[in-house]
């Protein structure tokens, strides 16, 4: 952003957050941009190589997905099975 190097918080089991969010205030003094950016997997160069070589940040413009929450019972997509109960 402004070539300040930001922290980024380690979960329990030592990777980072999948959504990072960077807030910029707004000069004028209106509420703050919001940037997104997902944690995505750089592949390796070989093709016998199935393990990611690494994680980077990518840019997510329209922002972070929004989702309801998430029943045990629900299936991912929100689809039914057709001829059930």
């Amino acid at each position: 952003m402004d070539g300040r190097v930001l922290p980024v918080l380690l979960g329990p089991t030592g990777r980072p957050p999948k959504y990072y969010e960077i807030p910029v205030p707004d000069p004028a003094g209106g509420r703050p941009v919001v940037h997104v950016y997902r944690l995505e997997a750089v592949s390796g160069g070989g093709g016998w190589s199935v393990l990611p070589r690494g994680w980077r940040y990518v840019h997510q413009p329209e922002g972070r997905p929004r989702r309801g929450p998430r029943w045990p019972w629900s299936r991912p997509g929100g689809r039914r099975l057709s001829g059930g109960r």
